[in-house]
């Protein structure tokens, strides 16, 4: 009983007294009141607005703090819906291709309706199409599966432009179906009116075999040509339904931007070989015109290298500035007194596969081969190569503290070239990735750092 009478001496005497107790409850009410308003009034996850309604019950704060603002969630529904349209017409038009080759390519191979060379003409490349869209499938549908079983039924990690940068290798198959549709379709109509036994064939399987919907051949073939068109409209719809903040926007962009660069591309070629077709037109600004312009070099080296496209790796592209100087002191005497020319250079890397699949998403394997291929400007509308492409590991690469604004590259017993670039920041860029490869595919990388003069006094060294 004394402790407690003590006890509450103590109390009584601590200072706060009655009155400032009740102030300090009534201020701590208060405050409470103003957190539970602002977090009434949070920030929307996605845009930061707070147009949310006001939410009067304490229970439901932190639900609250989770939900998005009306505009935000339309805004997500959208992006779900065209990212499964994107998946779902790929699928369809997978299955378009599916019905190409087992209802028609292979039952005219097997009853001997077309000659190999016949079917090839018609048909062309499909069958590489079918293993595009097949493994271009299987990994959109794991995203999503993924993205379901993980809780997220918006689909927010869902990375669509990603994935179609990753299989970019896809667009030049379709220009190589597109570019022969013309005399694919000239093919079939003349070896239609020949071949009694094809033409009966094909009226059976238009009104007798349900999975083609009554469709024709001809309406069949046309399916990747009408694939390609769409990738543009679809890429927009998920680009107009995405946060600029989302980690996905940019390479959205970036393939929308690929996509019909390659269509561009596409419709020129067709007008360089006499076709009156075109694939659908867009509108060309200054970056698309370039893109086209890289993708028509692009052609050129690989045509030139002979590499497969799955295997190249593009490092570098861009115009530099080149000069051969008449002897091997151009470093005294200055690269003022060298003559340069514009020329458009590529610098190529050949990687190994790491597997047997063409498009496996893992790191790619070791460098094989590198190459450097120079490019004179445009000549009646066409490329034409300055040389044959300059082997890396045949080569050495230079520069010196007094022409810090160019670099010089030898090729080992026979010439020297002496690069640069408007920008010295990009001359020092080329410089250290072309220096790179070099030094790790030369076979004679483990000579005192690579030292040019030793290579050039000793000429009968093997390299």
């Amino acid at each position: 009983a004394t402790r407690t009478k003590s006890a509450d001496v103590e109390r009584a005497d601590s200072g706060i007294g009655q009155m400032p107790a009740r102030k300090w409850r009534n201020r701590a009410s208060e405050m409470l009141s103003s957190l539970q308003a602002w977090e009434a009034h949070c920030p929307c996850t996605d845009c930061g607005e707070r147009d949310l309604p006001v939410e009067t019950d304490v229970q439901n704060c932190n639900q609250r703090r989770a939900d998005l603002c009306e505009k935000c969630r339309k805004r997500r529904t959208e992006r779900k819906e065209s990212v499964l349209e994107f998946v779902n017409t790929e699928a369809s038009y997978g299955e378009d291709l599916r019905i190409i080759k087992e209802e028609f390519y292979l039952p005219m191979q097997v009853a001997g309706l077309l000659s190999q060379e016949q079917l090839q003409g018609i048909f062309s490349n499909i069958q590489e199409l079918i293993d595009l869209n097949e493994n271009f499938l299987e990994i959109l549908q794991e995203e999503i599966d993924q993205a379901f079983d993980q809780g997220d039924d918006d689909l927010m990690t869902v990375c669509i432009g990603e994935i179609f940068l990753e299989f970019v290798n896809m667009l030049p198959a379709f220009q190589t179906y597109c570019l022969q549709q013309s005399s694919s379709v000239n093919m079939l109509n003349a070896l239609e009116k020949e071949k009694e036994l094809l033409r009966i064939f094909l009226n059976v399987s238009q009104n007798d075999n349900t999975a083609l919907r009554r469709m024709n051949l001809r309406s069949f073939l046309m399916a990747p040509l009408q694939r390609v068109t769409k990738y543009p409209l679809l890429l927009s719809r998920i680009i107009k339904a995405t946060n600029e903040y989302h980690p996905d926007h940019g390479s959205l962009r970036e393939a929308k931007s690929r996509i019909e660069s390659h269509l561009e591309h596409i419709n020129m070629k067709t007008k360089q070989e006499g076709n009156t077709w075109t694939l659908r037109s867009f509108r060309q600004d200054s970056k698309k015109k370039r893109e086209v312009i890289n993708i028509e070099m692009r052609e050129t080296a690989l045509k030139t290298v002979g590499w497969l496209r799955e295997e190249t790796r593009f490092v570098m592209e861009g115009s530099l500035q080149l000069a051969q100087p008449p002897d091997g002191q151009w470093v005294k005497k200055g690269s003022k007194t060298l003559k340069f020319q514009n020329m458009q250079v590529l610098l190529l890397v050949n990687m190994k596969r790491v597997s047997e699949s063409s498009l496996e998403s893992a790191e790619p394997g070791p460098v094989k081969d590198a190459v450097l291929v120079l490019i004179r400007d445009k000549n009646n509308g066409k490329f034409h190569l300055l040389r044959e492409p300059l082997r890396l590991s045949n080569c050495i690469v230079s520069t010196d503290p007094d022409c810090d604004d160019t670099f010089e590259l030898i090729e080992i017993r026979r010439e020297a070239f002496v690069f640069r670039d408007s920008d010295r920041a990009r001359t020092h860029h080329w410089f250290r990735q072309i220096r790179r490869y070099s030094r790790e595919l030369g076979s004679w990388k483990k000579r005192r750092n690579a030292l040019p003069n030793i290579m050039i006094s000793t000429p009968h060294t093997r390299p």
